[in-house]
């Protein structure tokens, strides 16, 4: 029987895919994929009505936030695609869990690198504010895998 209710968005795994998770992101957004329409009508159409042709499709930017912990690996890659272009490129999962930790669907975006790296705005005014860092990820593929 299928599943009633839908799945929780809080319980998630990013990684460099075949590896191990690169950091615990508190949020991710812009998961998406569009596909251009072009819109043509031939000559000898009795009806006059525009065709819908696809055409070329794009992957939306990909945003991650997370509390600063350690920045290591993301430095790493970034400074990787600094020297290498688009050697640099990995792919990157994103993996929704249900209520016990199973894996149930999994966002692959393919030859990803990181687009934009925003530190975290650090005010000396105390309180219990966490210092968040943001990756901008831009891909060239998405494919989504229900399991």
């Amino acid at each position: 029987m299928a599943r009633q209710v839908p799945y929780g968005a809080f319980n998630f795994i990013v990684n460099f895919a075949g590896s191990e998770a690169f950091g615990g992101f508190s949020d991710v957004s812009g998961i998406g994929s569009e596909i251009t329409v072009a819109e043509y009508r031939y000559g000898s159409d009795k009806v006059n009505h525009v065709r819908k042709v696809p055409g070329v499709h794009k992957v939306g930017d990909v945003t991650l936030k997370r509390g600063v912990i350690n920045s290591e690996s993301v430095w790493q890659w970034i400074r990787e695609v600094r020297n290498t272009g688009v050697n640099g490129q990995k792919d990157v999962t994103i993996t929704l869990l249900d209520e016990a930790r199973n894996p149930v669907q999994i966002w692959i975006l393919r030859n990803v690198i990181p687009m934009k790296y925003t530190g975290p705005t650090l005010a000396a005014k105390g309180g219990g504010d966490v210092a968040m860092e943001e990756l901008v990820l831009s891909a060239e593929g998405l494919e989504v895998e229900a399991i």
